[in-house]
């Protein structure tokens, strides 16, 4: 089985910064994409970061304050957020897409308060 345990959410003042981290373990041939969703309150997840070897893809409400990588020795990866803001609080899911059978695992969430 593939598990992913997220890291690095917590209380941040707006304006500030965060570094989620999602490492994955388990029976893991290889990892075709990592990404991350945001679940604002009372809102649907939404897709805001994602790496694959074919380059990154963010959202618009992270383009140009966020920066996500891997490290493929490690099945980890990263979610470096700046100018934090009140509206980015919610809960943060990291997921992968494996390779050879494209299945998705989750991780279980991270919480993030942005406080303004």
């Amino acid at each position: 089985q593939v598990q992913l345990v997220e890291s690095g959410g917590g209380l941040v003042q707006a304006g500030g910064s965060l570094r989620l981290s999602c490492a994955a373990s388990g029976n893991i041939a290889g990892i075709n994409l990592m990404g991350w969703y945001h679940q604002a309150p009372g809102k649907q997840r939404a897709l805001v970061a994602r790496i694959s070897r074919a380059g990154t893809l963010y959202a618009d409400s992270l383009k140009g304050r966020s920066t996500i990588s891997r490290d493929d020795a490690k099945n980890t990866a990263y979610l470096q957020v700046d100018s934090l803001k009140p509206e980015d609080t919610g809960v943060y899911y990291c997921y992968i897409e494996v390779a050879r059978s494209f299945d998705i695992f989750w991780g279980q969430g991270t919480q993030v308060t942005v406080s303004s």
